[in-house]
């Protein structure tokens, strides 16, 4: 087998560093064990590993072009062993460009989490639209350390573990040789740098937790259940990283009067018997009756509904366009549902004139027939043949 890491890996001498490691992520997809189990297989493996080794080193490589034996210091150059993220990569496509993990150091400052609050409203705040002050308790950048987790007048100094890089090589024995594999840095977790002397503020977090007041516009329709976005006004990130996004879920409280069904509302009111019988005209609060007074002014806040004479109870009237607006335009309907009393206590004179009305109507003595229940359709079918 030949000893010339060119040829092992199938390369001319002036291949440049892409070339030489194309070359060897080709030939590892194809000579690795866990793909050919074949014994000549994996020992040509172990060869293009080694030649790979000496090769994608700038030193080794010049060592060896000056004349140099590759492999003089045994496979593995100096015991450091070949790459086992190289043998990822060949697999893999490895690097941060094909989705892997970024290499070196990682920053202090992160993103912040999303923050979510409930907020409590009316139901015509909620119809209407309102603007409301919010107090919130989330983390905010530190101001002592303008979030840079060190003390006034300090800065990070590189971590001598890993000299700056983030990260260690650890070295292990295999079947293929000494494989290196890289690691986080314990030391520094894989900042490449340490903070001496942390702020006393935010003992180096670079945020603190504090309560801030927002001011948040809710728009008109929302419901229960319904979240408003701020962006960027969550959580700040360590390291004075930027902030996540707060979102305000919607709580709508029930109302006395109205009861939402979509953007509809719905409301019942209560007739004597008489004024159901004979007809009459009701002013019935809106909605707009909550706006705040200055609002109020500017719109009509009772409506007045016209019932007509024999109104039966559990009969509803329908007034177009007085419910709840939509987020997308538009506004629901105002359903009015009828109730019709009956009078229970009744003193002479009233009695003796009801049943003067009774005998007028011939009402004295009704015959209650019970209505006979819908017939099926076969029903109606075998009628309609039976003539």
């Amino acid at each position: 087998m030949t000893q010339d890491p060119y040829e092992i890996l199938g390369v001319s001498r002036d291949a440049s560093a892409d070339d030489i490691k194309k070359a060897y992520r080709r030939l590892a997809r194809q000579l690795h064990p866990d793909v050919n189990p074949d014994p000549e297989t994996q020992e040509r493996f172990k060869d293009v590993s080694r030649a790979y080794e000496v090769l994608s080193d700038a030193g080794k490589r010049a060592a060896y072009d000056r004349g140099g034996d590759a492999f003089s210091q045994g496979f593995g150059g100096a015991g450091q062993g070949f790459s086992f993220t190289d043998i990822m990569d060949a697999f893999f496509g490895g690097g941060a460009a094909a989705g892997g993990q970024q290499r070196g150091p990682r920053s202090r400052a992160r993103r912040g989490q999303d923050a979510l609050i409930r907020l409590d409203v009316t139901l015509g705040e909620a119809a209407f639209g309102v603007t409301k002050d919010l107090k919130v308790d989330t983390a905010l950048r530190c101001e002592a350390c303008e979030g840079q987790g060190t003390a006034p007048g300090t800065s990070p100094t590189t971590c001598e573990t890993c000299h700056g890089q983030g990260e260690v090589a650890v070295v292990q024995r295999s079947f293929l040789g000494e494989i290196r594999t890289l690691r986080p840095c314990a030391a520094c977790r894989g900042y490449g740098s340490v903070i001496p002397d942390p702020c006393r503020e935010c003992s180096g977090d670079g945020r603190i937790r504090s309560r801030r007041t927002l001011t948040v516009k809710i728009p008109a329709g929302v419901d229960n259940g319904t979240r408003v976005q701020l962006s960027g006004q969550g959580e700040v990130g360590p390291g004075g990283g930027p902030a996540g996004d707060l979102y305000v879920e919607m709580h709508v409280e029930p109302h006395k009067t109205f009861t939402r069904h979509g953007n509809d509302l719905h409301t019942t009111v209560s007739l004597p018997m008489t004024a159901a019988a004979l007809g009459t005209q009701l002013t019935l609060p809106l909605l707009e009756a909550d706006l705040a007074p200055s609002e109020e002014s500017e719109t009509e806040s009772t409506y007045e509904l016209d019932v007509r004479p024999g109104t039966q109870s559990g009969s509803e009237q329908v007034i177009r366009g007085f419910g709840v607006p939509s987020l997308r335009g538009g506004r629901g309907d105002l359903v009015v549902s009828i109730v019709v009393d009956t009078p229970t206590r009744l003193d002479p004179r009233q009695e003796e004139l009801l049943r003067e009305l009774a005998a007028i109507r011939g009402e004295e003595s009704p015959d209650g027939q019970a209505e006979a229940p819908h017939k099926s359709m076969f029903g109606r079918l075998r009628d309609a043949f039976q003539g």
